[in-house]
């Protein structure tokens, strides 16, 4: 059994190696890693009801990708992982040309490592409008709608029943959902970029779990695109302990001391910036077929 919390397939996928020994074969569950446009792409597909009991995570295909090179500023990196992103994306999507999607940003815009959401969708082109009423001049668009769902708290709605209710007056063809996740490692906060396939949990990343976005509870196929950008305290201390020879804890002993906490790191702001940046880079050029440079020309 997994105990400490992650909401990346590929930590998940691995905490259940370290359990189990790395010789043995998880069954119910394919793993591969790739290096794409320079970035490490490890996609973790989950096949039955045996790799989703090892995992805890529902059936479907994970792609997480490294973009520690583009964090380290490494030059051109930027847009190599825009235009990764924008390619895994549309085939996640597999959908016709000219067909809606609706673009949720999920999240407290007013909590920075929640702020993923918030943040992606400022620079996602909204286009519906434009595309039903000068369909001569934006032939070459498909429509997009795009919502920032806000949280219970201040809205006293929930983000599932206000995305409801937009895809009920939009019809997408399909909804690609962003969120902030937690990691098990410190090293993956705003290194790792996840999508799949399988919907969402809006707040997971932060603890604050609320209704659940995906084909089942929405109707029409639900891309979750998702950033780290907390670890969950007793998980980090639990890992710490082990890696200074300490011995070994649970998650679950610790969690008494720190309750519900969770880390991030002191310059959060600009990460988080940054990958709602790509994000909104990738999805634009995915949903549009443009280029990194077409999306900095129309955003600005």
């Amino acid at each position: 059994m997994i105990a400490k919390r992650t909401d990346l397939a590929s930590e998940a996928h691995q905490l259940w190696r370290e359990a189990a020994g790395e010789t043995t074969k998880l069954a119910g569950v394919r793993a591969e890693t790739v290096n794409e446009n320079g970035f490490a792409v490890e996609t973790v597909s989950i096949l039955d009801e045996a790799g989703e009991a090892a995992l805890g995570k529902p059936k479907g295909t994970y792609i997480s990708i490294d973009i520690a090179p583009l964090m380290s500023r490494e030059e051109g990196a930027f847009a190599r992982a825009a235009e990764l992103l924008s390619r895994r994306l549309q085939k996640l999507l597999a959908i016709n040309d000219g067909e809606t999607v609706l673009v949720c940003g999920l999240g407290n815009s007013a909590i920075t490592p929640d702020n993923i959401g918030p943040d992606a969708v400022k620079n996602v082109l909204a286009t519906r409008h434009l595309v039903e009423r000068m369909p001569e001049d934006f032939a070459a668009f498909r429509p997009v709608a795009v919502v920032e769902a806000g949280v219970l708290g201040t809205t006293g709605v929930e983000s599932a029943e206000i995305v409801r209710a937009v895809a009920e007056k939009v019809k997408p063809a399909a909804i690609i959902a962003i969120d902030a996740l937690a990691a098990r490692r410190m090293a993956r906060i705003c290194r790792t970029l996840q999508l799949s396939d399988t919907g969402i949990v809006p707040g997971s990343g932060v603890g604050n779990a609320r209704s659940e976005l995906s084909e089942k509870t929405l109707g029409v196929p639900v891309i979750a695109i998702g950033v780290p950008t907390v670890v969950d305290a007793a998980t980090l201390a639990a890992d710490l302990m082990e890696q200074a020879g300490v011995g070994e804890s649970e998650p679950a002993d610790l969690a008494r001391f720190g309750g519900e906490m969770v880390v991030t790191p002191r310059e959060i702001d600009t990460q988080v910036a940054q990958c709602a940046r790509l994000i909104a880079y990738g999805i634009n050029m995915a949903l549009h077929n443009i280029t990194a440079d077409d999306v900095t020309m129309l955003i600005n």
